[in-house]
């Protein structure tokens, strides 16, 4: 009897050539259509974005409380140098990440990589007896968020067609507002219910589950191999079948269709295979700058951004943003402590009721971007955070204050997917620029303002007497500038070119 990969001898012998093509085609892996679909590629970048920062900001309500348990004062200053380790590890990281990533064309194998990186890094702060041990603990959680934030972005793009970009970059950036939804509360909760060490266990369980889904992902190049891997297979089977056939039949043209390439029956001209995967993993989405490309330096990278105002646009505003953001963190806790005198638990339900609205922010922002591009939906967000984050300054009541800090953040959060989505448009406009590069320059602009946030926030707030009221102002007035800033340079065509346009456009109809 003969076995199951055996050719049935009996067969004509096209029919043999078929049923030996159907046995030797690859078999697609386990999965291989959702794993190496958009949307879950998008869901595996979101629950990375979250659980950074799930990670990040658990603990911001917890440190204060175990600092002072410790025996430290001036806990506000010490949180803020904190979280600047953290920023410094992120940036310092970020060069060597983003150009690993787009020399070697792989996505994966540095998010599994920094998934181990952060789960060593929560151990070691859980176990910290120092100071300085929480300190370097801290540096390196930051290098292993760098991963997820260049490789990570990077990678979604590579997958999301063109005219999507944006949505699917609001989505995965609404895991920011998510991991601060759920940090600090849970934080706060496990740190009052089961002491130090709770927040951690937590952590590294969500870390753990990340990680899996990272296992799971199928990238669009390797789904490309595998496509043309069968492709190619096929192809041969159907050359050999017509040569089959034709010497069966004894026809005088036997030996051109022979010796015809096998591309030209698939519709494809010959190409190396290397192009042919790059063809195919580049699909419907025009313009991919992450395909094949001769390797490029961190110089290189600065020098061709530096080129572009709409990059270094985008640049400066992820720095306001992270400044922003960050100024508020080390404070927020000790100033809800300080004038309504609330404890962990409650601070965290305050940060509860302040990210919620933000979930929204990202995916709406991101499908108006899609539509009509970032210049308005990027003015408007910056715009509309001004009055709100002046409202906080007001202590005559703590609902007022919640209200007010949840909008702050509604429209502070709402930026983030138009300004992604700007550097994705920056990639594919520049040649020899990656996904890695730009959100590589994005999480190292990020990660100054990031690191400059705390230091500011602690400051003002320890040496200030209305600290918290000098934190609103400053914020204010880099926002201001962001606007100014964002109407000259901001989008294809920015609003500032718009209104030129449009005066030029009436002055001829009048004449």
């Amino acid at each position: 009897m003969l076995e199951s990969n055996h050719v049935n001898d009996s067969l004509p012998a096209n029919q043999q050539l078929t049923q030996a093509v159907n046995r030797t085609t690859p078999r697609l892996p386990w999965g291989f259509k959702w794993r190496s679909s958009v949307w879950f590629v998008t869901s595996v970048v979101t629950l990375g974005v979250t659980t950074d920062l799930l990670v990040y900001s658990m603990l911001i309500p917890v440190f204060p409380f175990q600092l002072q348990k410790l025996g430290y004062t001036r806990v506000s200053g010490l949180v803020g140098w904190l979280l600047f380790a953290y920023s410094g590890g992120l940036i310092g990281a970020t060069p060597p990440v983003a150009i690993i990533s787009e020399r070697y064309m792989n996505r994966q194998h540095p998010l599994l990589l920094g998934q181990l990186v952060l789960i060593g890094s929560q151990i070691l702060l859980m176990e910290a007896p120092k100071y300085w041990v929480m300190i370097l603990a801290r540096i390196i959680q930051g290098i292993s968020s760098a991963v997820i934030w260049v490789v990570g972005l990077a990678l979604l793009c590579d997958t999301v067609p063109e005219s999507r970009i944006a949505t699917q970059l609001g989505i995965a950036m609404s895991g920011v507002s998510l991991g601060f939804l759920v940090g600090p509360p849970v934080g706060g909760a496990l740190y009052s219910a089961f002491g130090y060490r709770a927040p951690f266990i937590f952590g590294i369980i969500v870390t753990f589950i990340d990680f899996v889904g990272r296992l799971l992902i199928i990238e669009r190049m390797d789904a490309a191999l595998y496509q043309l891997a069968i492709s190619d297979i096929q192809t041969e089977g159907a050359v050999r079948a017509v040569e089959v056939t034709t010497e069966n039949e004894d026809l005088a043209t036997t030996g051109a269709v022979t010796n015809a390439p096998v591309a030209d029956l698939s519709g494809n001209s010959e190409s190396s295979p290397q192009e042919q995967v790059s063809k195919t993993a580049t699909g419907p989405a025009s313009a991919r700058p992450s395909s094949v490309r001769s390797p490029i330096t961190v110089i290189g990278v600065l020098r061709l951004l530096m080129r572009s105002p709409r990059a270094l646009m985008a640049m400066f505003n992820a720095m306001a943003f992270g400044t922003i953001y960050t100024m508020q963190e080390p404070t927020l806790a000790v100033h809800l402590q300080d004038v309504w005198n609330l404890s962990s638990g409650k601070v965290g339900v305050v940060y509860i009721a302040s990210v919620v609205p933000a979930l929204i922010s990202g995916p709406f922002t991101g499908w108006w971007t899609d539509k009509w591009g970032p210049e308005w939906i990027t003015v408007i967000c910056v715009i509309l955070f001004i009055p709100w984050i002046v409202t906080t300054i007001i202590e005559k009541s703590l609902s007022l204050f919640v209200t007010a800090y949840a909008l702050q953040s509604l429209f502070l959060s709402g930026i983030i997917a138009p300004l992604t989505a700007e550097l994705a448009a920056v990639a594919r406009g520049h040649e020899g620029l990656g996904y890695g590069h730009v959100y590589g320059a994005f999480n190292f602009f990020y990660g100054a303002g990031s690191a400059l946030g705390p230091i500011i926030g602690g400051q003002l707030y320890d040496h200030i007497h209305r600290g918290w009221m000098a934190i609103c102002l400053v914020s204010v007035g880099i926002a201001a500038l962001c606007v100014l800033l964002s109407i000259i340079y901001v989008g294809d065509k920015p609003l500032v070119r718009r209104m030129f346009e449009r005066q030029d456009t009436s002055e001829i109809e009048m004449s």
